[in-house]
């Protein structure tokens, strides 16, 4: 269980660091001036990098945990 919970917490910490970066580089414009419905195309370009990088997080989070036990 203590696994899961370092997970939970670095795959939020990972997924807002991505999509704050993503915001940066531009996103916010993007948002802004797309003439399509948000969530039929912006939502579908932005979903995948954000879950990556929860998920690269989450994962380097478990690692870092199970080497740090031995």
């Amino acid at each position: 269980m203590e696994s899961f919970k370092i997970f939970r917490w670095w795959f939020m910490i990972g997924s807002l660091m991505a999509m704050a970066v993503i915001m940066i580089q531009g996103g916010i414009r993007d948002l802004l001036l797309t003439q399509e419905p948000f969530w039929e195309v912006k939502l579908v370009e932005l979903a995948p990098p954000i879950v990556g990088g929860g998920l690269l997080g989450g994962c380097i989070a478990l690692i870092l945990n199970r080497i740090k036990k031995r």
